[in-house]
């Protein structure tokens, strides 16, 4: 039986079945409420401790997740009704289970869908507390196996095993979560979206992420299929390493350059910058957490990855909060947050937070190749305020003899009013092509939404129009033009890309070698 979902991370994995939702051991109550919540600090304090060593031997990206595990865990307001359920009587796993329950449900529920990936590190945390009250510890995957269920924890993902191989089957889970992310750059197989099935407690099962789904029970046929199916996709692989040290270029010899996208500062630590053109991609929000930083923090995040990259360009876009990234203290609440104040609106709208990043960004251009687009431009309007922004605070930082340089400016193209009418923004230093929001405003189909899946498709005739007609319009303007969405790490649509004249890519580190074995085999 096969039941399909969403590919969250390409891959293939064939292994036992190993379910995800075993509940932790009983918890043994004590004698009054002191002793409760002595337990419940006590457990807290465990979760913490064993987060802290996770620390020691993560990267950059696992380290950030962890680290807003402990800041959640840390957090008087997330412990604080369990310890007054306590004094009213509760044991403290019915307290705890109750207080997160609750936090969860708002979080699924939430039409947001950076809310609803975020519950799976709820759930993380819950269950970490309620082990260590019970002095439970998780029992582990046997080597290889796909784990199932409806969402996996990322200290889950984190302590697994995956050098034997294996993967990751979700009924729910999301292509946005931090698990997702973990998976695509460790490339270990992940589907989500599976939906509620019925599926046998023991047997092996074949997991293809590449093209999402699973197959329960497979028959011999299928077996066979699967396995010629994997193979083929490791020997693109395997054919894929030589071409990571290479330049990008087609077979009509045609170069392409292909740049990186990262999200945290210490992503650059494990990419050799031999390996791309630079950073194409550098989002912004992961610095607009749980506080907003201030000018230093942010200058120092910007600084280390100008001089990892050296003469390489680096382009950083401004930050993207509002949408499925909330920021307290910045974003606010709306109905429909996708068609609301998110990106340079939010940024305009809360010019004393937006200033902080442009002093930040013009005292970084100093040291190195910087470049700085604008998110979710739909107007000229908001491009010309946003640029004179940069050009009163470049003022500032002059009269007050501070080292500074102002980078070229450009903008996202993800909003169709841009891709239809790119003539209004002729004085752009540079267009870039976010293609995941593009597609999605194009087809009005969530990419995150199983039921929709189908239409999120960068490849529609629709999607690649709009494309080429921006490239073209830059060709014709001399305006560079790349594309940063995901779009530009998939092999099968690379062709696509190059056909509609993109000759600039920048994708997941993970995908550099792919994408230039891609571009190699396309006659353009």
């Amino acid at each position: 039986m096969r039941v399909d979902g969403i590919p969250a991370s390409p891959g293939y994995a064939e292994g036992p079945l190993f379910d995800l939702e075993q509940p932790p051991a009983a918890y043994q109550g004590k004698t009054n409420a002191t002793e409760e919540r002595a337990a419940l600090e006590g457990a807290i304090g465990k979760a913490v401790g064993r987060l802290a060593a996770l620390i020691e031997t993560a990267d950059g990206d696992a380290a950030g997740i962890l680290e807003f595990h402990i800041a959640m865990l840390e957090d008087d307001a997330l412990s604080g009704p369990a310890i007054a359920a306590i004094g009213s009587g509760q044991l403290a796993d019915a307290a705890w289970r109750a207080a997160l329950d609750s936090e969860i449900a708002g979080y699924e529920a939430s039409d947001q869908d950076y809310f609803r990936a975020r519950a799976a590190d709820l759930r993380d945390i819950r269950d970490q507390v309620l082990r260590a009250l019970s002095e439970d510890s998780e029992a582990a995957a046997p080597p290889g196996a796909i784990l199932c269920g409806q969402d996996i924890a990322p200290t889950r993902f984190l302590e697994t095993d995956w050098s034997k191989g294996g993967g990751i089957a979700l009924e729910r889970g999301s292509t946005a979560s931090h698990v997702a992310m973990l998976a695509r750059s460790r490339g270990v197989p992940m589907v989500v979206g599976l939906g509620a099935t019925a599926r046998p407690v023991t047997s092996d099962a074949l997991l293809d992420a590449e093209r999402g789904g699973i197959v329960f029970l497979p028959s011999p046929a299928e077996i066979e299929a699967f396995r010629q199916s994997a193979a083929a996709f490791a020997d693109r692989q395997g054919a894929a390493k030589p071409f990571l040290t290479e330049p990008a270029v087609t077979k009509a010899g045609t170069a392409v350059r292909v740049q990186v996208n990262i999200a945290y500062p210490s992503d650059v630590d494990g990419i050799d910058i031999a390996t791309c053109d630079g950073v194409g991609l550098m989002r912004t929000e992961f610095l607009f957490g749980k506080t907003l930083p201030d000018e230093e923090t942010q200058y120092r995040a910007y600084r280390k990855v100008l001089e990892w990259a050296g003469d390489k360009p680096v382009t950083i876009r401004t930050v993207d909060a509002g949408g499925d990234k909330p920021s307290p203290g910045f974003t606010v609440e709306e109905t429909n947050p996708f068609l609301g104040l998110r990106g340079i609106r939010l940024s305009l709208k809360r010019r004393d937070i937006f200033r902080v990043q442009i002093r930040a960004l013009l005292r970084a251009a100093i040291h190195g190749n910087l470049k700085v687009m604008f998110p979710m431009i739909a107007t000229s309007d908001e491009y010309s305020q946003a640029a004179a922004l940069f050009a009163e605070e470049q003022a500032a930082l002059a009269a007050q003899g501070v080292a500074r340089k102002l980078p070229p400016l450009g903008i996202m193209v993800e909003v169709p009013s841009v891709a239809l009418a790119p003539e209004a923004f002729a004085d752009v230093a540079f267009f870039s092509i976010g293609s995941n929001d593009l597609t999605q405003y194009v087809m009005a189909a969530a990419r995150d939404n199983a039921a929709v899946a189908h239409l999120n498709t960068v490849r529609h005739p629709a999607v690649l129009r709009l494309i080429a007609a921006v490239a073209a319009f830059g060709r014709d303007k001399g305006i560079p033009v790349s594309l940063c969405g995901d779009a530009g790490g998939d092999p099968a649509t690379i062709p696509a890309l190059l056909e509609a004249g993109l000759r600039d890519l920048s994708v997941a580190p993970a995908q550099l070698a792919m994408a230039k074995a891609a571009i190699a085999a396309v006659a353009v």
